[in-house]
């Protein structure tokens, strides 16, 4: 689908899955994410997803990952699951030298329209780790709201990154999707 900011969505192949990676840890690990406000450097080392986990969502019946191009190059991603009564977004990235323009606003009023029109779903889930107040307070003005219902991170499983502090876990956001 193309749109008025010139961006086309779709849902990713395999043959995306090389440049979804690189987008994704871009967003989040490393000197390149720095560039844009939505690093985790600064809490987590090695990666953020690799091309199995990537694959996965790619390939899973309930779910999309949602691929955001403009002139061609892949600058954005989501994931979109169905769950149920609800959807679950997750693995969003904006290419960090893009941050801060408004695309992080279209692409997840384009991705909670994806949903309840495919799915029927009246929410939206997410879980952000909870020291990323920036981020969260991000989601809070697109309606989101902190439940407090917490899951611990997976410390020790290195797919997930390598934390950098002792006090993260995930919290539970959720929106109505009217």
């Amino acid at each position: 689908m193309e749109t008025a900011a010139g961006l086309t969505f779709r849902d990713a192949t395999d043959a995306d899955v090389d440049a979804l990676v690189a987008l994704i840890e871009s967003a989040y690990r490393g000197d390149s994410s720095r560039a844009g406000w939505t690093t985790e450097a600064d809490i987590l080392e090695g990666q953020r997803t690799d091309q199995e986990g990537v694959l996965a969502v790619i390939k899973s019946p309930d779910s999309r990952l949602l691929t955001v191009e403009r002139d061609g190059m892949v600058i954005a991603c989501c994931q979109l699951e169905h769950r149920g009564a609800y959807a679950y977004f997750g693995m969003f990235a904006v290419s960090p030298r893009l941050q801060g323009g408004g695309l992080g606003k279209v692409i997840i009023a384009e991705a909670e329209r994806a949903a309840r029109e495919t799915w029927g779903v009246r929410e939206m889930h997410m879980t952000v780790i909870s020291v990323r107040e920036d981020l969260i307070a991000w989601y809070e003005r697109r309606g989101y709201r902190r439940t407090g219902s917490m899951t611990p991170f997976p410390y020790g499983d290195e797919r997930f990154g390598i934390p950098q502090r002792d006090d993260l876990q995930f919290e539970l956001l959720v929106k109505e999707l009217g």
